[in-house]
């Protein structure tokens, strides 16, 4: 039995992206669709951090509320926060009020700023993320055989460790890489299967 939903619009979508307008959208216009700027990344890793534990709806719906708070997710402008806007940002209703997820935003918006002075100009953390694309993704016919690691991931959880990266186990640094479009989950039937540019249909590399 499919666990795909046709909506009104005739388009099949896993049943999560069918319920509400707001992960409707989310799903057709941005979820798996290729991030490779660097502040980019750095929002959707900060993001997957504040979801740890929570809905994804929870998090989608108070982005705004996240954007303000951290400066339009400016690396170099987080960065710069201290123990003072961690208080600040306790009493701010617009986001989720975690002290260890505030502080391991700001601490790695400090290992973003870091990358790029280790690793030289032009090299970020969008591209030691995208450095971890797998050969080949997934092609998932249900839900239950989605992943939610891998062997990359994994890899890429503890090179982010490594250098200073909190809130990056590999589940998170997985949801990171779907995000992205790192890799491809969407359901084999959905309208959104191969629409990045970076997949195929058939879970091979699209160029």
């Amino acid at each position: 039995m499919s666990e795909l939903v046709v909506g009104p619009d005739g388009l099949a979508r896993p049943a999560w992206a069918s319920v509400h307008e707001d992960l409707r959208d989310y799903y057709d216009t941005e979820w798996g669709m290729p991030v490779r700027d660097e502040r980019g990344v750095f929002e959707r890793l900060a993001l997957e951090g504040f979801q740890s534990g929570l809905s994804w709806a929870t998090i989608l719906r108070r982005r705004e509320g996240f954007r303000r708070a951290f400066a339009g997710f400016d690396p170099e402008a987080v960065a710069e926060f201290t123990e003072g806007d961690v208080e600040r940002l306790l009493q701010d209703t617009g986001i989720i009020r975690h002290r260890g997820k505030i502080e391991a935003t700001i601490s790695n918006a400090r290992a973003t700023l870091a990358l790029r002075d280790e690793q030289g100009p032009g090299w970020t953390l969008a591209d030691l993320v995208w450095s971890y694309r797998p050969a080949r993704t997934s092609m998932p016919r249900t839900m239950a055989e989605v992943p939610t690691t891998s062997e990359e991931s994994a890899a890429l959880a503890k090179e982010l460790k490594r250098r200073g990266f909190r809130f990056v186990g590999p589940t998170t640094v997985f949801a990171l890489m779907e995000a992205l479009g790192v890799v491809d989950t969407h359901l084999l039937g959905s309208h959104r299967r191969g629409t990045s540019g970076v997949w195929g249909e058939d879970g091979l590399p699209a160029s």
